[in-house]
């Protein structure tokens, strides 16, 4: 009978242990796919992460679903990266949960302004995440919000910090490595303007075609057009969150290639290596 009772007694224990905030899993909230990664590359095994904005959505508009504020209900901690819908959308998210953290995780990032030399408007560019060098930034500010609702595993999170700076410092020269035939102040040309950040870091130049977020009129397309074959672009850059009928009308007429491709892209650190190719060989 004591036997029993001991047996019990461990049982219960071990279930409240269990249950304790020491072993249960932090519900965390992005707003797009990289952050899936840099997420986990901190958090490891101590947290679950769902995300936000879809594959093939655009975070500029983005609407959740009734599913997703279910996540939100659930949530300890969302990490916001400063995209258009959050805008709209953090304050319902935090009336939908009082308890919900907020953090910014772009805090601290040195962000630039877009040009629009067709339409002569400027804006902040949210992109931020597509140069390696901000994602430590990034990854720090990740960490300080982790530590900071979760002291417990703190020195985990630090540790896991440290490996992942690593990782994107040797990103970081690879990306050199892929470019070093590139002569500098090379412009590609892109459909959205998603990539002036990492433009800006290896020392090129993104030309847009897009006029203020709408495809660009006929008048606009001679234009573009001009410029292209002044600069001897030899392909362009489109997202599949965006429809890309200008931009194969410009390709066509200039025989060159249309490239998918998407900031938005599971597997952060190969897509910017991949882009780096496309960009050094124009294919």
């Amino acid at each position: 009978m004591i036997k029993f009772h001991m047996k019990k007694s461990l049982f219960i224990l071990l279930s409240v242990l269990l249950w304790t905030p020491a072993f249960s899993k932090l519900n965390i909230i992005v707003s797009i796919q990289p952050q899936m990664e840099f997420v986990k590359k901190i958090g490891g095994e101590h947290i679950n992460s769902t995300l936000m904005v879809v594959a093939g959505k655009s975070p500029h508009n983005y609407e959740p679903k009734p599913l997703q504020m279910i996540d939100i209900s659930n949530a300890d901690l969302y990490l916001a990266i400063d995209v258009e819908f959050e805008k709209v959308w953090l304050p319902k998210f935090k009336s939908q949960n009082s308890k919900l953290q907020v953090v910014d995780i772009s805090k601290d990032v040195n962000k630039t302004s877009i040009k629009d030399d067709h339409a002569n408007h400027e804006h902040l560019d949210p992109h931020i995440w597509v140069d390696p060098i901000n994602v430590k930034i990034i990854a720090q500010n990740i960490t300080n919000a982790l530590c900071s609702i979760d002291a417990n595993n703190s020195h985990e999170y630090q540790k896991n910090l440290e490996s992942y700076l690593h990782e994107i410092d040797i990103l970081d020269s690879e990306i050199k490595k892929i470019l070093e035939k590139t002569p500098k102040n090379s412009k590609f040309m892109v459909f959205h303007p998603s990539w002036g950040y990492f433009a800006r870091r290896y020392g090129l130049e993104q030309i847009a075609i897009e006029v203020e977020g709408k495809s660009p009129k006929p008048k606009e397309i001679i234009k573009i057009l001009k410029e292209a074959r002044k600069e001897k672009i030899k392909a362009i850059f489109t997202q599949p969150e965006f429809s890309d009928k200008s931009a194969t009308i410009i390709a066509n007429e200039l025989k060159i290639n249309v490239i998918k491709t998407s900031p938005l892209a599971e597997n952060w650190g190969q897509n910017l290596k991949n882009l780096a190719k496309a960009i050094a060989n124009g294919e």
